[in-house]
């Protein structure tokens, strides 16, 4: 494994990790916060090798090889405890609650020794997805964590979790990597130029992201069905538009992709009209997003962004969702 634990970025984070745990100063809870698909869960998976290698290459540099560190990546370690929201049937989900039990279950855990490593390790995914209770249950398990346990959470934000439970982690925030780092490793892996440049443009920085974009075809397409949708109801009726808004709020967790992918084009959209420098996420948009800016104003476009993060953050406090989506669409301009 490289100096940088083969990691694109974050240079400054796994440098602080990496002598840390050379110098023996592990802290015994840390936060990795920033958007999903920017490396939260490896840097995270990363660390717990390097705590728990068996054959280091140097001093917090795990070797990738060895058993723990093979066990750890595919997150199969009998010391590494993965702790996420589920569905009925036991598959992880997005946007789902963890609940107090799945914490709970992990406390008992953390009180025995380790199998074969050197630490326990728990690492609670998306942890803004947890109840009150499950925050007030893991807040104990921070105060009550013995020596050999590691607990490692990922979030958007701190700001979404407890500042009890934020003044007890090392927090590390991830930002976006520039878009020429993304189309880098992406030509590293085969992806043709022109692709590879609209890929980091689409993945705004953010490397797991990009790579699930080369992975499943999919997401470009129900990005661009989406897109189109938009264009459509700039010119819809309002008939038209409660229809659509009806159909979207029939599932949840496809209303919020839906309205990401809105949210990434008007904040383009903005970018425009604000005539700033900033690179565009939808560059194969530019000639549909130069148009729309050269119509409004930058208070207008202000006001779109702003209702479509309001509405994700409604949507998290469980407002009625078909309501949410009448509303954001009647109040877009007409073009």
């Amino acid at each position: 494994m490289t100096d940088n634990w083969n990691l694109i970025g974050h240079e400054w984070a796994v440098d602080m990790l990496k002598q840390q745990v050379a110098q023996g100063q592990v802290r015994h809870a840390y936060l990795f916060c920033g958007p999903p698909g920017l490396g939260r869960r490896t840097l995270a998976l990363h660390l717990a090798q390097a705590l728990n290698c068996e054959t280091p290459v140097s001093a917090g540099i795990p070797c990738g090889t060895c058993r723990n560190c093979k066990q750890i990546e595919s997150m199969q370690h009998p010391d590494l405890t993965v702790i996420q929201s589920l569905d009925e049937d036991g598959t992880p989900k997005e946007n789902g609650t963890l609940k107090v039990d799945y914490v709970r279950a992990v406390q008992h855990s953390l009180s025995l020794k380790p199998y074969q490593a050197k630490y326990r390790v728990a690492l609670f995914l998306r942890f803004q997805e947890a109840n009150d209770s499950a925050s007030n249950a893991l807040l104990k398990t921070l105060e009550e964590a013995p020596a050999h346990a590691i607990l490692l959470l990922t979030a958007d934000t701190p700001e979404q979790l407890l500042p009890t439970i934020i003044s007890r982690c090392e927090v590390l925030r991830l930002r976006p990597l520039p878009i020429s780092a993304i189309e880098s490793d992406l030509l590293k892996r085969g992806v043709d130029e022109e692709r590879a440049r609209l890929l980091a443009h689409i993945s705004g920085g953010r490397p797991g992201y990009a790579r699930s974009l080369v992975d499943d075809v999919t997401l470009l397409e129900k990005r661009e069905e989406r897109l189109n949708d938009l264009q459509t109801l700039l010119h819809a009726s309002r008939v038209e538009k409660f229809s659509y808004a009806d159909k979207l709020s029939k599932d949840k967790e496809v209303m919020r992709q839906v309205i990401l992918i809105w949210l990434s084009y008007w904040r383009d959209v903005l970018l425009r009209v604000a005539q700033a420098e900033t690179p565009l996420t939808n560059i194969d948009c530019n000639m549909e997003i130069e148009f729309l800016a050269s119509h409004l104003d930058l208070h207008t476009a202000r006001c779109v962004v702003a209702d479509l993060e309001s509405t994700l953050e409604k949507m998290d406090k469980n407002v009625n969702s078909k309501l949410l989506a009448e509303v954001l669409l009647l109040d877009w301009p007409k073009v």
